[in-house]
């Protein structure tokens, strides 16, 4: 098993004030925490400074993979835990890591989506691959995110992890945005006949859009979860429409 001294947490931080305090507040086990600023302007550097076993370092920022890729590189243990800074461990995360088996090369995560504190029924937030052997797995681009290639085996996490983002509404529209043009481009060179279901809906241009409402509400649930649900739901049409005016903005200008 990967004991916890071989386990290096590396997060990624821009302007994480609202965040990242609830995400340090969970690694006390960890001896070293890297983090990998790209030029914050609020408390985020000052936070990673003042907490215990915290290396802060800067690059400017590029794209997410090369990011990622630079963070796993300055980790010096054999195993990183790798953490979006608004993922917050639950108490028992720690007590299943030091379980593990270590004869697997990245074992992945699920997720309870969190809206302003409280968590929701269920989510679109897919499982991630978030523990890994450093010297097995990198990263690389998939459209507007970025995906761990292992060369090994894979295991699946049984604790899942909060994802709990408390960053202003503003925030969120400025990365769907640049987003939306990554995911489209994607889309576009992809061969079609072996793109998924729901991309193959987006590509329609408008299809993703009602198809994600009903999905979200009825299929996961949160029309139970009141307010916090429909904000979420909307979060996710906006998301979609965005992507469906990439798409028909770059055949219009063909």
């Amino acid at each position: 098993m990967p004991r916890l001294e071989n386990i290096t947490p590396l997060i990624l931080t821009w302007n994480e004030e609202p965040n990242l305090a609830r995400v340090l507040a969970r690694l006390g086990w960890a001896r070293e925490i890297v983090v990998v600023d790209s030029g914050s302007t609020d408390a985020t550097c000052e936070m990673v400074r003042a907490h215990p076993g915290a290396r802060l370092l800067t690059r400017t920022f590029d794209d997410h993979t090369s990011q990622w890729n630079f963070g796993v590189d300055a980790v010096t243990t054999p195993w990183v835990l790798a953490l979006d800074a608004d993922y917050v461990l639950g108490p028992d995360f720690e007590n299943e890591l030091a379980a593990l088996d270590d004869q697997v090369d990245a074992y992945e995560a699920g997720f309870r989506y969190l809206i302003f504190g409280r968590a929701l029924r269920g989510s679109l937030y897919p499982p991630r691959a978030v523990l890994f052997r450093k010297d097995r797995c990198r990263y690389v681009q998939d459209g507007h995110t970025q995906l761990l290639h292992v060369t090994g085996g894979r295991g699946r996490l049984r604790t899942l992890i909060d994802h709990d983002d408390r960053k202003p509404l503003t925030r969120w529209l400025s990365s769907q945005d640049k987003y939306s043009l990554l995911e489209a481009e994607k889309l576009l060179r992809a061969d079609p006949a072996a793109l998924r279901l729901q991309d193959r809906l987006r590509l329609t241009g408008w299809a993703a859009v009602p198809a994600v409402a009903v999905h979200t509400l009825l299929v996961r649930g949160v029309i139970l979860d009141g307010w916090r649900g429909w904000y979420y739901t909307l979060q996710r049409m906006l998301a979609e429409m965005l992507l469906a005016l990439r798409l028909l903005e770059k055949r219009l200008n063909k």
